[in-house]
């Protein structure tokens, strides 16, 4: 039986991920205005900058994010939702800034990218394995 407890730590990290996808939409918002990019990326350096880093978040953290929710439901422990959670939530600020400061270091991109490849491994390994006890 999944915990209330379970679904409210994965909600807590939507929330959390929700705040950075906010603020990565504003400064597509406010890229667009300072170029006078107002459909595409204009082949403006800046603009295709800030509108990398929005895809990207959205490209992977609807699906963590599903995963976990799966986890929650398939009775994974809280310490994992929120380990897992962390990692998701950490990497994307961290990717995120990078994309949001034309002069932050490249190390944040990478390690934003590889805590959230790393988030997806577990959480769909974790979701097979799960499954898979609850079939038999």
């Amino acid at each position: 039986m999944t915990s209330s407890a379970a679904i409210a730590v994965v909600a807590l990290y939507a929330g959390l991920n929700g705040f950075i996808l906010l603020c990565l939409a504003v400064n597509v918002g406010r890229t667009r205005a300072r170029t006078k990019v107002f459909m595409g990326d204009g082949g403006d350096p800046a603009m295709i900058r800030a509108m990398r880093g929005q895809l990207n978040f959205v490209e992977t953290v609807p699906y963590c994010l599903l995963l976990l929710l799966l986890l929650a439901f398939l009775g994974a422990p809280l310490w994992v939702l929120h380990g897992l959670g962390l990692a998701l939530t950490l990497g994307r600020l961290a990717h995120g800034v990078h994309f949001i400061l034309a002069d932050a270091p490249r190390w944040q991109r990478a390690a934003g990218t590889l805590l959230t490849m790393l988030v997806l491994l577990l959480s769909s390994a974790g979701a097979l394995i799960l499954a898979a006890g609850g079939m038999v």
